[in-house]
């Protein structure tokens, strides 16, 4: 078995107080426990962070296979490629491959890129919720083609360049936070299963960025320096213009009313809002005002005070648990969003899949975004932010959902159907 301390690792960054997490003193590096020589698979984007991923490996005494994903093919109109899809990614992969004297093979994805990520994106905001593109995209795309390449090619297991922890605890596949709380990337994959769970390996995971760099520099490695991708890379930062130019004739213009039903505006298609948004919104009403709800069907959008923003229960569909299903309410820290610190909340079975009622009141709890549930540093699972999550709302939900029905049926006084 290869000895990680002789390997010119870098050491692991120390345990961080304040990060509130129980000691993993079980837990078990999956990369510790390969056979010295095991053929190994690293999915290689052309960046920093999985081309180092595939030097530390490689000097790890294992057999590496760079493996790089074609997903993406910009058309006339789009905006400029951003990094991650971009052309000169899969360029700066197979350099890196080279460099590294390891095989390098790259595979077209871009059909399912298209399907299982692109499509959702588009039909997401057309119909009035904020999309997880990148969720998906590492669960149905790129997960789900390394797997199979490691069944195809006798692998013991795939890399990635995610700064998480995964291993085993006792004799069960989990996955634990990064050692780094600034980069943690455990949020992304918490929805890839446990079949892939037990072949994902994370040699980044308890090292800092300027640990990875200082080590792409030592092997001479020429993205050493490479910026990280921020943007969604099909977007390139444009979300609502590639909204607008997939979508056509299907965006609708539309009223932005107030929390009284008042009209205040217009808008050009309500892709172009999220719930909690604030700036961007287009008119002015004399004192702070938010999106508190969308109507995709009447092309409503409503806004509101901070106040109505804030959520204390919320329903969670298409839930996907690493460790044992819940059969029970438990605790756990719940994040709402990639950049969320996490909330203490009681979780516990639904027949969409799991309720979540939260200590404290959260913000701006938003349909389509993913919620992700952790005991101390191990993800257990999570899922998707129903659209049932505004029916849900504490404090005015019914008072909105009144006020957009009688601005859509004049002086109707129907029982309101929700707004979500």
């Amino acid at each position: 078995m290869p000895d990680r301390a002789s390997a010119d690792v870098p050491g692991r960054v120390a345990r961080r107080e304040w990060y509130g997490q129980r000691v993993t003193a079980a837990f078990r590096d999956r990369i510790d426990l390969l056979p010295s020589g095991a053929r190994v698979l690293v999915g290689m984007s052309g960046g920093v962070d999985s081309s180092v991923a595939a030097a530390i490996l490689r000097d790890r005494g294992f057999q590496v296979v760079g493996v790089s994903l074609h997903l993406w093919e910009y058309q006339a109109g789009d905006a400029s490629p951003s990094r991650c899809c971009a052309p000169e990614d899969l360029d700066d992969a197979r350099r890196t491959a080279e460099h590294l004297r390891i095989p390098h093979f790259t595979f077209d994805r871009t059909s399912e890129f298209a399907g299982q990520v692109v499509d959702p994106f588009v039909e997401g905001y057309l119909s009035g919720i904020t999309p997880s593109p990148c969720v998906s995209c590492n669960r149905e795309v790129k997960v789900a083609a390394f797997v199979a390449l490691c069944r195809k090619l006798g692998a013991a297991g795939f890399a990635t360049g995610h700064y998480a922890r995964a291993g085993v605890m006792g004799e069960r596949p989990c996955l634990l936070r990064a050692d780094d709380a600034s980069k943690d990337q455990s949020y992304f994959l918490h929805g890839i299963g446990v079949d892939a769970l037990s072949l994902l390996l994370t040699p980044l995971g308890g090292m800092r960025k300027d640990e990875v760099r200082a080590y792409a520099l030592r092997v001479g490695l020429h993205n050493a320096h490479k910026p990280d991708s921020e943007d969604l890379c099909f977007t390139a930062g444009d979300h609502a213009g590639f909204v607008e130019r997939r979508a056509k004739d299907r965006v609708r213009p539309g009223p932005i009313v107030d929390g009284e039903g008042r009209e205040v505006g217009r808008h050009q298609g309500i892709h172009r809002f999220t719930v909690g948004q604030r700036k961007g919104i287009g008119v002015a009403v004399g004192r702070p005002a938010f999106v508190a709800a969308i109507d995709p069907v009447r092309a409503i959008v409503q806004l509101g005070d901070a106040r109505d923003l804030e959520s204390q229960e919320a329903l969670v569909e298409h839930v996907e648990w690493l460790s044992q299903p819940l059969i029970g309410p438990r605790k756990v820290t719940a994040k709402i969003r990639y950049r969320h610190d996490g909330e203490r909340a009681t979780v516990e079975p639904h027949a969409l899949g799991a309720r979540v009622v939260f200590d404290a009141p959260m913000r701006a709890i938003t349909a389509g975004q993913v919620c992700v549930f952790y005991d101390g540093d191990e993800v257990l699972g999570g899922g998707t932010f129903s659209r049932d999550v505004r029916a849900m709302h504490a404090g005015n939900s019914r008072e909105r959902a009144g006020v957009v029905s009688e601005y859509a049926g004049g002086s109707s006084r129907k029982p309101p159907a929700p707004l979500v």
